[in-house]
C-alpha cells in the first residue's frame, strides 16, 4: 500500500456513501470472466535494468513499420519527415503553456499558428482557417455543425465512398446534435449525387475518396449547391499539389487529416484535423483563430479572435464547444508545408502519383489479381480485389513477406504509394502478391 492514496477510512467512507458492502461490490456489474481474481504475477525487488530488458524482449517479437515495407493506406501514410521539422517543432521557443491568452506572452506561438492558417487557406483556397482541430473525422463534425447553423436545415447528405470511420463519428456526434448522416449511394466506387433537395444542410464528398479514386466534385458540389446545402470535402492535403483544390472545386467547407502534414505515423495518433471555410463562415469556424492586428506604437502583433467558443461566450450562442487543438501538430505542419514549398507539394503529389500508377499496372498483371474499379482515376491509392481469396487472408500473407498493405474496404484490399517506394520495393510487393494469391 506504499503508493496507494487511499486508507482503510477513506475506502470505508467511500462504500457507505454508495450503500455497498465491499470493493467486490462495486465492481458487481463486470463479468467475472474479465475480473483478475489472484494477485498480479510481479516478483519483488527487480532492478530497473532487467525489467526494462525484459520489456524490450517482449516488445522485439512485435513487427513494426522500420520492418515492413508500408503500403498501408486508408487515412494515414508513411510519407517522409524531414528532419528539420521535429527539430525546429520540439525548440523551447515553441513550447508554450495550453492556451496563449495573453498574447503580449505568446506572441512567437500565435506568429507561428497564423502562418499555419495561411498554409491551410493558400492550400484550400478558400478564406479562413482555425488553429487545427483533434483529427479529420472530428474537423467534420464541426463542419456539419456550421453547415447546419447556417442554413437552419436538419438533413446531413454523405456521397458514397466516404471512410466509414468519419461516417461512424458523424453518427455519434449526430445523436446529440440532432441528426442521421444519410448515406446516399455509388456507383463503380464514385459518388452518385443526382439531386439534392431544399432540405439539406450539406452535402459531404471525400475527394480522393475512402477507395483512392478522384470524384466528380464540380458535378456533386454544383449539384448542392442549387439546392442551397453547403458543399464539404474532405480531402487530402499532399493531394493539392497536383490536384484542384477544395475552393476552386466548389467547396464551401473543407476538413482533412494532417497525419501526412510532416507527423509521423504514430501507432494512430496524435492526429491533426484540418478546417478551412469561406468567409461567409468565419464567425461559425470552431476552436481557436490567431488573427494579425497593431500594436499600440503600430507593429505587428498577433491575437486569438473571432472565438465561438463556449468557454469564451455564453453557451447558447456557441457554434461549438470544442476549446483545444493540436498546436504542436500543427506547427510540425507548418514547418514541414514551409520546408516543402509550392514547387516541393507538386513534386511530391508527382512522385505518388507516378509510383501509384506503376504499381496498379504491376499488381493487375498477378494472377488472380484485379483492380477493384478499372478505368477509374486516382492519386496515390488504389484498390485490388482477388479470385477466391479473402482480402484479410492476402493481407495476413504479404504481413508475413514484409509487406503491409490495406485496409479491407468493401471487399478490396488498398494499396497506397507514397513518395518512400521505390521502384524496386513496388516490384517485390508484385512478386510478394503472386506467391500470396496462389
Amino acid at each position: 500500500m506504499r503508493f496507494a492514496p487511499h486508507t482503510e477510512a477513506d475506502v470505508r467512507e467511500m462504500l457507505d456513501a454508495l450503500g455497498l458492502a465491499s470493493i467486490d461490490d462495486l465492481y458487481a456489474h463486470v463479468p467475472a470472466q474479465v475480473l483478475l481474481n489472484r494477485a498480479l504475477d510481479i516478483p519483488d525487488g527487480v532492478a530497473e535494468m532487467d525489467l526494462l530488458s525484459d520489456l524490450q524482449g517482449l516488445a522485439s517479437r512485435n513487427r513494426h513499420s522500420d520492418n515492413l515495407v508500408c503500403f498501408a493506406g486508408g487515412g494515414a501514410y508513411d510519407h517522409y519527415v524531414p528532419a528539420a521539422v521535429w527539430a525546429i517543432a520540439g525548440r523551447s521557443e515553441l513550447q508554450t503553456s495550453y492556451t496563449p491568452y495573453q498574447p503580449e506572452l505568446s506572441q512567437g506561438i500565435l506568429q507561428a499558428l497564423f502562418e499555419y492558417q495561411s498554409m491551410i487557406c493558400d492550400l484550400t483556397a478558400l478564406e479562413v482557417s482555425n488553429a487545427s482541430l483533434y483529427d479529420g473525422p472530428t474537423a467534420l463534425v464541426e463542419a456539419v455543425s456550421m453547415a447546419l447553423g447556417a442554413t437552419g436545415r436538419s438533413r446531413v447528405l454523405v456521397a458514397g465512398a466516404v471512410d466509414h470511420r468519419y461516417v461512424e463519428t458523424l453518427r455519434t456526434y449526430g445523436r446529440g446534435l440532432g441528426f442521421e448522416p444519410e448515406v446516399l449511394g455509388s456507383r463503380d466506387g464514385l459518388a452518385w449525387v443526382s439531386e439534392v433537395g431544399e432540405d439539406a444542410a450539406c452535402v459531404i464528398l471525400q475527394h480522393p475518396n475512402a477507395f483512392g479514386l478522384l470524384e466528380p466534385a464540380r458535378e456533386v458540389f454544383e449539384t448542392s449547391r442549387r439546392g442551397g446545402a453547403r458543399a464539404i470535402q474532405i480531402f487530402d492535403p499532399l493531394s493539392l499539389g497536383v490536384l484542384a483544390p477544395p475552393g476552386e472545386l466548389g467547396a464551401d467547407i473543407a476538413v482533412g487529416e494532417g497525419q501526412a502534414l510532416g507527423n509521423h505515423l504514430n501507432f494512430g495518433g496524435p492526429y491533426l484535423g484540418l478546417i478551412a471555410a469561406r468567409i461567409q463562415d468565419v464567425r461559425r469556424l470552431p476552436g481557436r483563430i490567431a488573427g494579425e492586428t497593431l500594436d499600440a506604437d503600430g507593429g505587428i502583433g498577433y491575437v486569438l479572435t473571432l472565438q465561438a467558443r463556449e468557454q469564451h461566450i455564453r453557451r447558447e450562442k456557441a457554434t461549438s464547444n470544442i476549446c483545444t487543438n493540436q498546436t504542436l501538430m500543427a506547427i510540425a505542419a507548418a514547418v514541414y508545408l514551409a520546408w516543402l514549398g509550392p514547387r516541393g507539394l507538386e513534386e511530391l503529389g508527382e512522385a505518388c502519383a507516378a509510383k501509384a500508377r506503376y504499381a496498379a499496372d504491376r499488381l493487375a498483371a498477378v494472377s488472380g489479381v484485379q483492380p477493384a474499379h478499372p478505368g477509374a482515376p486516382f492519386f496515390k491509392e488504389f484498390a485490388v480485389a482477388f479470385d477466391g481469396r479473402e482480402p484479410a487472408e492476402v493481407h495476413d500473407a504479404l504481413a508475413e513477406r514484409g509487406y503491409l498493405v490495406g485496409p479491407v474496404v468493401d471487399g478490396s484490399l488498398l494499396v497506397a504509394c507514397t513518395e518512400r517506394r521505390s521502384l524496386r520495393e513496388i516490384d517485390g510487393l508484385a512478386e510478394a502478391m503472386a506467391e500470396a494469391v496462389s
